[in-house]
């Protein structure tokens, strides 16, 4: 038999996308299921964006790209940043990736090396202790509540420091708690990891959905000495609706950028020209489209939390950004259901798949045990329904 590498079998498979194919493969029995679970923008892309998408595949632009991106694409996100975040980045401090995932991947595969630690706030995307991992980096868990809104402070990031310290994973707004850091909080961050010599990973691909008036401010411009030291992750597809196309970048010190481009090389040579071409269009021409996906975004959070805090021993935090909510569950745990004890939010995710036939996250793989993630990324009548759905089965644990 083939020997397996320590690395594959230390990471573990996407919680999100496992319980969305649950979800699926119950639909495909018949089973009329509603999805809080996938954290995608249930809205078609935008048509100005499709269209050129159409046109440059009728130009013929389906071969080779640069690995770094074409350059349209590289000035369209250099004036991106300079025009929404206040940020001038050269052509060599900005890289093109398949993703913002992939943008943090090659990232850490850039600074990290074997036993070096980074910072990640919980709760976390599911991804970023598994990527820490694959660069043979030690992911260092800072823990936060409700209580201080699921952000860490200075406090409690000088105490997780040590010599082995190389970088911290910064996502704000956050996925999975929606939770936003204001400019003050940030250039207090800055200034410690500018202090300490830690390079940030900022991950900002929520940075257009926010609600009631919340800015959202990158740290590299929170901090300005900050930028010297930050990568900036973005990208095309929460704000734009465009998950499955694929597109993100990394913007910062052009020794680390220019490391990133070449994984790049060595991956996938570089993202489709067409697409390329659609996301220049996403970022300079789709800006009324991105405000009424936004607005109708708040509406529907606002209607989920309504709905939500009517339900028996569920708490739950207001987020200022992204399209999610992360309630307390814990009160629910212990209970049983047709003999079986209700342990665990993993446990408790499956319940309600299985009795109320909604889809949701546990909070186990976001480093919160005690939580749901609930996507508000969904129609006002399936957040109507599902929560309906929710409080109905939770009355049924005993």
């Amino acid at each position: 038999m083939t020997k397996i590498s320590q690395r594959a079998c230390a990471i573990s498979p996407s919680a999100t996308l496992a319980m969305a194919a649950k979800a699926r493969r119950m639909r495909a029995e018949g089973i009329e299921v509603i999805s809080f679970a996938t954290g995608e923008p249930d809205f078609i892309t935008p048509q100005v964006i499709r269209e050129e998408a159409k046109r440059a595949l009728d130009e013929g632009l389906t071969h080779y790209t640069p690995s770094a991106g074409i350059p349209e694409l590289k000035r369209a996100v250099q004036n991106k940043l300079a025009r929404d975040n206040g940020l001038k980045y050269a052509d060599d401090e900005v890289t093109i990736t398949c993703g913002a995932k992939q943008a943090i991947y090659n990232a850490l595969q850039v600074i990290i090396d074997p036993g070096d630690e980074v910072i990640i706030p919980a709760p976390y995307w599911v991804s970023f202790p598994d990527q820490v991992r694959l660069a043979g980096g030690k992911p260092v868990i800072i823990p936060t509540t409700i209580d201080d809104s699921f952000k860490v402070t200075p406090k409690s990031l000088e105490g997780a420091i040590t010599s082995r310290t190389r970088a911290i994973i910064l996502n704000t707004p956050s996925n999975p708690t929606g939770s936003a850091y204001t400019r003050e909080e940030l250039d207090r961050i800055g200034g410690l990891m500018c202090k300490h010599g830690i390079t940030i990973i900022s991950d900002e691909i929520y940075e257009k959905l926010t609600y009631d008036g919340f800015v959202h401010t990158s740290i590299a411009a929170a901090h300005p000495p900050a930028k010297e030291i930050t990568i900036v992750v973005g990208g095309a597809s929460k704000a734009y609706a465009m998950t499955g196309w694929r597109m993100g970048y990394a913007a910062g010190p052009k020794e680390i950028i220019s490391k990133m481009t070449m994984i790049v090389g060595q991956q996938i040579t570089g993202i489709p020209a067409f697409i390329q071409r659609a996301c220049v269009t996403a970022f300079d021409k789709a800006h009324e489209e991105v405000e009424r996906m936004r607005q109708e975004f708040e509406a529907r959070r606002n209607l989920m939390l309504k709905r939500l805090l009517t339900v028996p021993g569920i708490s739950c935090h207001k987020p200022e950004g992204a399209f999610y909510l992360f309630p307390n569950v814990g009160s629910h745990l212990g209970r049983k259901w047709k003999g079986r004890t209700v342990d665990s939010a993993t446990a408790l995710a499956d319940f309600l798949l299985e009795e109320g036939h909604i889809a949701m996250v546990s909070g186990d793989p976001f480093g919160a045990p005690g939580h749901i993630r609930l996507s508000y990324a969904a129609s006002r009548k399936d957040i109507e329904e599902g929560v309906k759905r929710l409080k109905e089965a939770l009355a049924k644990l005993k």
